[in-house]
């Protein structure tokens, strides 16, 4: 994915098909690696974090171009997900800090490559911080390859000067932002001149099933792709792929019929 006037690449994600070359192509519903560890909170909470690596698909060919990780928070014990308005700031940066730690080595990226992890708004705020310390770190390995910072929460309500200035100071040649955003129409237009590489919407909330359904989905998906040249759909149902293109949306990771997270 690229855009957002920076000038990044981040071609894995936006290859188009050459004439007479075959695209390796990957079943939407694929078994996903995953790697799950715990940690404990200054509150002695112990949590326990599971990362999934879910492909990401370019729909205009159908083919995946790029790994996303999926992540889930649990208390120990416990098999609802832990809700992040529970944690401390300091318990989001450790969770965010852990993630890149175990979650560069799922990705595995390559030269070329782009993988995309997850991180909290107040971790990325926090631009000159351990957080992005080990975002530079893990983009210095032999193979280096892009990373896309996916943000989860306070965009919605937050200026749009706001999210660019810290988007600005975190963003490199070889990194670049993806904003989780509502899957609301008016939060989408809000966002209107928001500087981020991709936005990114959760369909897992959306109805899309039927035909009168996607009236209204297809609006949401329009909404978006006016602010930012790229829109990527998660959870979205295969069948739904080519509507999901036609209406704006470029990339999607689909659902299964595994329990959906985010």
């Amino acid at each position: 994915m690229h855009g957002g006037g920076s000038g990044v690449g981040y071609g894995r994600l936006r290859e188009e098909t050459e004439p007479g070359v075959a695209w390796p192509r990957r079943a939407f519903s694929a078994p996903y690696e995953s790697v799950t560890f715990s940690m404990a909170t200054p509150s002695r909470r112990e949590l326990t974090i599971t990362l999934a690596a879910q492909p990401v698909f370019d729909l205009a060919s159908s083919a995946p171009v790029s790994k996303r990780l999926r992540r889930t928070i649990r208390r120990c014990g416990e098999p609802t997900l832990f809700e992040r308005r529970t944690l401390e700031t300091e318990d989001l940066k450790q969770i965010d800090v852990l993630t890149i730690e175990h979650g560069m080595r799922l990705l595995r990226p390559g030269p070329g490559d782009c993988g995309i992890v997850p991180a909290f708004w107040r971790t990325v705020t926090a631009a000159r911080g351990p957080y992005a310390l080990l975002c530079a770190a893990s983009q210095h390995s032999a193979e280096p390859g892009s990373l896309l910072i996916e943000v989860f929460g306070e965009v919605d309500h937050t200026p749009v000067d706001v999210i660019d200035e810290a988007l600005a100071r975190f963003q490199t040649d070889t990194r670049g932002v993806l904003l989780h955003i509502a899957p609301d129409v008016d939060t989408a237009r809000r966002l209107r001149g928001v500087q981020a590489h991709c936005l990114a919407i959760d369909f897992a909330g959306v109805a899309h099933e039927g035909a009168r359904d996607w009236v209204g989905a297809a609006e949401l998906v329009a909404a978006a792709r006016e602010i930012c040249g790229q829109l990527l759909l998660v959870n979205l149902r295969p069948d739904r792929a080519l509507a999901a293109q036609a209406a704006g949306a470029t990339h999607a990771v689909f659902s299964s019929l595994d329990p959906r997270a985010v």
